[in-house]
């Protein structure tokens, strides 16, 4: 492989990024050298939603999430995420 070009030194972050949008970083990065990072504290992006539910489905869902001792709002993600088989 040929001799890497040397990353420069940014003074933002918006630089950095302007830099990455136009150079190809296999001119920087012998990728052949990386190994795969985890980060089993990041926690996933999410979004806020709102959805009509009648009272009674509320009701019932405070009721089973009280029987698990766990939030209502959470017991749903975790009803949701099995439904849709994502974890």
């Amino acid at each position: 492989m040929s001799k890497l070009k040397k990353i420069p030194k940014f003074k933002t972050e918006a630089e950095e990024r302007a830099f990455w949008e136009s150079h190809d970083s296999a001119d920087y990065v012998d990728w052949s050298q990386a190994t795969r990072a985890t980060f089993p504290n990041l926690k996933p992006s999410t979004k806020t939603i709102s959805i009509r539910l009648s009272e009674s489905m509320i009701a019932r869902l405070k009721s089973e999430a009280h029987k698990r001792d766990v939030p209502y709002q959470s017991l749903i993600k975790v009803w949701l995420s099995e439904k849709l088989d994502v974890q």
